[in-house]
Formats: C-alpha cells, sequence, structure tokens
C-alpha cells in the first residue's frame, strides 16, 4: 500500500477528462495534476519536442513524490511513453486512440478518428492502427484549431461548432458508425458532437480504460491506496486558471499557477 499521490500530465486542460475517470474509480488515492497548457498543443510538434517536454513534466511529478505516472495525452503517449519507461522505474500509463473497441462495434466497417497530427503521424498509432483495423475504412481527420479554442476557453464558440461541422463531413459520408477520440481535450467535444451527428454514431475514448488500467497496475505494484488521504487532489496549470477551473466544476480545487 503507498499513500503517495498519483501524477498525471498533459498539453493543457484535456487530461481532466482522464483524471475525472481515475477520480471516480479510485476515490481514495490522491492526485496531482500537471497542466502544461503553455506548450499545448503537443500534436504539431516533432517528436524530440514532444519527448523532452514529457520528460520535464515526467521529472517534476518524480519530484513531487508521484508513485505511478499517467501520461493523459495521446501524443505524448505515442511519441514518448517508450523513452520514459525506458528512463524511470516508476510506473506509466499511457492512452492511445480506443481504434480496437471502435473496429470490434462497427457495424458498418467504417469509422472516423479525430486526432492531433502528431498522434496521427506516429509509429505508435500506425501499429495500431494496422493491427486492429485491417477490414475497416478509417477515416483520419487531424483536429486544427481545436485545443487552442479549449484551452483559450471557447469550448462552446461558433468557430469551434464550425470547425467541427468541417472535420465531420467527410466522416459522414462515408457513413461511419463509430468516432473515435484520439485526443484527451476531444472529450469535452461530446455535448456538441452529439448535435451533429446522427444518433446511432458512437463516440469513443479511452478515459473509463485507462482508470482501470491505473487500478490495475497499482494493485499488481502493491501501490493501491486504502486509506483516507490527507492531502487529497491537486492542480497545477502554467496556463489560464479560469480554463481549468471552469472544467473541474468542483467548488473546492486546490489549483496552483507555474512558472514551468
Amino acid at each position: 500500500m503507498s499513500s503517495k499521490p498519483i501524477g498525471i500530465f498533459d498539453s493543457g486542460v484535456g487530461g481532466l477528462s482522464i483524471w475525472n475517470e481515475i477520480h471516480q474509480l479510485l476515490p481514495m488515492e490522491s492526485t496531482i495534476y500537471l497542466s502544461d497548457s503553455k506548450h499545448a498543443p503537443y500534436g504539431p510538434k516533432g517528436q524530440e519536442v514532444i519527448t523532452n517536454l514529457s520528460i520535464k513534466n515526467t521529472e517534476w511529478l518524480i519530484n513531487q513524490g508521484c508513485k505511478l505516472i499517467v501520461v493523459a495525452c495521446n501524443t505524448a503517449t505515442t511519441n514518448a511513453i517508450d523513452i520514459l519507461r525506458e528512463k524511470y522505474s516508476i510506473p506509466f500509463i499511457g492512452i492511445e486512440p480506443a481504434i480496437k473497441p471502435a473496429a470490434i462495434q462497427s457495424k458498418s466497417k467504417a469509422i472516423g478518428i479525430l486526432a492531433t497530427r502528431g498522434t496521427l503521424s506516429s509509429r505508435l498509432f500506425h501499429e495500431t492502427s494496422q493491427l486492429y483495423s485491417s477490414d475497416l475504412l478509417v477515416v483520419e481527420q487531424i483536429g486544427n484549431g481545436i485545443v487552442e479554442l479549449i484551452e483559450n476557453g471557447a469550448l462552446y464558440s461558433n468557430e469551434m461548432k464550425c470547425l467541427l461541422q468541417n472535420y465531420l463531413e467527410p466522416m459522414l459520408e462515408a457513413e461511419i458508425d463509430c468516432l473515435v477520440l484520439g485526443c484527451t481535450h476531444y472529450h469535452f467535444l461530446t455535448p456538441i458532437l452529439k448535435q451533429l451527428i446522427p444518433k446511432h454514431v458512437k463516440i469513443i475514448d479511452s478515459g473509463k480504460a485507462v482508470a482501470r488500467q491505473t487500478k490495475a497496475i497499482l494493485e499488481g505494484n502493491i501501490l493501491l491506496n486504502e486509506k483516507k488521504p490527507v492531502e487529497t487532489n491537486r492542480f497545477y496549470t502554467n496556463g489560464e486558471e479560469k480554463v481549468i477551473a471552469s472544467l473541474l466544476q468542483l467548488e473546492a480545487v486546490s489549483l496552483r499557477k507555474l512558472e514551468f
């Protein structure tokens, strides 16, 4: 058993969707969430830059005493998690686009994947895609501009709605019946997406699966906390505090500004 916190990082506020799933499943665990909004989005950056940012985030969380780190960013996972696992002895949980469940659930044999350039161009994504989508029509779409709008507090803006309509058009023309959200920021688009796609199209993300994997790894390493923590959940950001606060929707939040 360990009362040390779980560390979670993302290129901004998107990983809050992962934090929420982990918190719901593991309410006895303390968490430290690091929002690297200053460098968001990671998607357009090259692998070297993404890896260096991921190392920086990891070392900061390790210095805070974290017992496990969740890389709550698809782009950081697909580009850097192998290097992180080689470099540090701490357990890591990554997040990848949920291609496998989409492939299993699709009846039309056509799925859409909305993700960042960094995720769609990564080796890990291509390997996963080839493994599970050989008999599928996969419509990939880079979500340029989405992360920036969310980070700037414009989630429900007309600009966001117009972007999504353009990105969804080729997917709907291909008659997809599953839409994979390949970026943790995109979870927050779900209410808008439901207004723009037919009811039979399933929206699939990886949040619950990541939470279950986190629990399994904690149990396997005898790190699961069984006592109520003294200090529960801390959130750090080098971006706009009001954005992270609005997405958390919690009455009492330990939110701190970082120069990072």
